[in-house]
C-alpha cells in the first residue's frame, strides 16, 4: 500500500488517548484543516548545504536529490508519516557521507520555505564512523511547511545533529524517525523561537547495542505560539545510552507542551535512560506542559528515570540582578538565557554553542521589544 492510500485508511483515527494527540488535534495541524485532503501541489522549499561559515563542505557529503537506501525506522505514527510521505513525492532529497567523512568545521543545512504550503523528505544516510556536525535552520514565511527526516546514523558514528526553528509565521509539522547503528553517538538539539503552530513528533531507536543517545531542547515561546514535542526514544538493544532534557521559556499568552516516552524493549539488558522536562513561565497567561511516560519491560537495567519541574522567574535572582544594575528587560533576558542555555550548551561544540548563543540573544531582543 503507498503512502497515500495509507493515509487515506488512518486520517481519522488519530488517537486522542495517546499523548501525541492529546493536546494539539490533527485537524489543528493539517494545512487545510480538512484531514481528508491532501494537497498535490506542495512547492519545494530552497535548499543549500555549506559549512557554518559559508564555505564550501568538503568531499565525502552529498546532497541531492531522491530517496537512499530502506533502513528498519523506529516506530511511528502513521497519520503524519503517510501524509508527509504523500505530499513528498516530487521533494525528497537525501543527506548521504562515506565511510570515515569527517568535517572539522560545522555545517550549515538551510531551508527556506517560502509560498502557501511546502513539504520536504529529507533521508539521513550517515556512514559508519563518520563524525560531523550539522545544523539544520528552518526559516521563511511559509504558511505551512512539512517535514520529514528519517533514516540511519552508522556504525561508531558521532553527530551533533541541531535543528533550528525559524519560521516567521505559519504551522511546522516535523517528524523524525532515526536509527542508530551499533556503538553510533547521536546529539540531537532542537532550537526553536518560530512558527505560531509546531507539532513535532521526534522518535530514535537503538536496535543495536552501544549506542548512545543524547536528546536536548531550548525552546522559546512568546505571543500567541502552541508548540507542541513528542520524544519517543526505543531502546530495542543491550547496553544502550539515552538522556533527554528538555528546556521551554513560555511568555505572552503561548503554550509549550512536552511529551516524553521511553520504550525498554525484552532483552535489552544494561539500558541506561532518563528524561527530564524543565519549563519557566514568563507571563500569568503562559502555559507549560510535562508529561514523561515510561514503558519498561526489561528487569536488568541500569536505571529509567524521569522528571518535570515548572516556575516562574525567581524573583530573587531578579533582585540581585537589578542590584548590580541590570535594567528589568536585561536582568529577565539574562535568566531566560541562562535557562535555556543549560540544554543549548551541551548541543555542540564551541563554534556551533556560539552561533546558537548569538541566535538566542536575538530572539530574546525580539521578545522584550515586539
Amino acid at each position: 500500500m503507498d503512502a497515500l492510500a495509507n493515509y487515506i485508511e488512518v486520517s481519522n483515527y488519530p488517537n486522542r488517548a495517546d499523548h501525541l494527540w492529546r493536546y494539539t488535534s490533527w485537524k489543528r495541524i493539517h494545512p487545510t484543516g480538512e484531514v481528508g485532503n491532501v494537497p498535490v501541489d506542495t512547492k519545494e522549499p530552497r535548499i543549500k548545504l555549506t559549512n557554518l561559515d559559508g564555505s564550501e563542505v568538503s568531499s565525502g557529503i552529498t546532497l541531492e536529490k531522491g530517496e537512499s537506501e530502506k533502513y528498519e525506522l523506529p516506530d511511528s505514527d502513521l497519520v503524519t508519516t503517510s501524509f508527509i510521505k504523500a505530499i513528498t513525492d516530487k521533494t525528497t532529497w537525501t543527506l548521504k557521507t562515506k565511510h570515515k567523512f569527517i568535517s572539522e568545521n560545522p555545517l550549515l543545512l538551510e531551508i527556506n520555505a517560502g509560498d502557501d504550503i511546502n513539504s520536504l523528505q529529507l533521508n539521513l544516510n550517515i556512514g559508519s564512523l563518520s563524525e560531523f556536525e550539522l545544523v539544520t535552520v528552518v526559516k521563511g514565511d511559509t504558511e505551512w511547511m512539512g517535514l520529514l527526516r528519517a533514516g540511519r546514523i552508522g556504525n561508531g558514528a558521532i553527530i551533533n545533529d541541531i535543528v533550528v526553528g525559524l519560521q516567521e509565521k505559519g504551522t511546522l509539522l516535523r517528524v523524525d524517525a532515526i536509527s542508530l547503528g551499533r556503538d553510533a553517538q547521536l546529539t540531537t538539539g532542537t532550537v526553536s523561537s518560530g512558527s505560531e503552530k509546531t507539532k513535532a513528533d521526534l522518535r530514535y531507536k537503538m536496535g543495536e547495542p552501544g549506542s548512545n543517545l543524547q536528546v536536548l531542547g531550548s525552546i522559546l515561546s512568546r505571543d500567541a505560539m502552541h508548540l507542541d514535542y513528542h520524544i519517543e526514544i526505543q531502546h530495542e538493544a543491550p547496553e544502550t545510552f539515552s538522556r533527554l532534557a528538555w528546556h521551554a521559556a513560555c511568555g505572552g499568552e503561548s503554550r509549550t507542551i512536552g511529551t516524553g516516552m521511553l520504550k525498554i524493549a525484552k532483552g535489552s539488558k544494561g539500558a541506561d535512560a532518563s528524561q527530564k522536562f524543565h519549563n519557566l513561565l514568563l507571563s500569568k497567561d503562559a502555559e507549560a506542559d510535562g508529561i514523561p511516560e515510561l514503558e519498561v519491560s526489561e528487569n536488568e537495567v541500569v536505571g529509567c528515570g524521569h522528571g518535570i519541574a515548572n516556575g516562574p522567574i525567581d524573583e530573587e535572582q531578579l533582585f540581585y540582578l537589578h542590584a548590580r544594575g541590570f535594567s528589568p528587560s536585561d536582568a529577565r533576558s539574562a535568566l531566560v538565557a541562562a535557562f535555556l542555555n543549560s540544554t543549548l550548551s551541551k548541543m555542540g561544540t564551541a563554534e556551533v554553542h556560539d552561533w546558537l548563543s548569538r541566535l538566542l540573544t536575538s530572539e530574546l531582543k525580539i521578545m522584550n521589544n515586539p
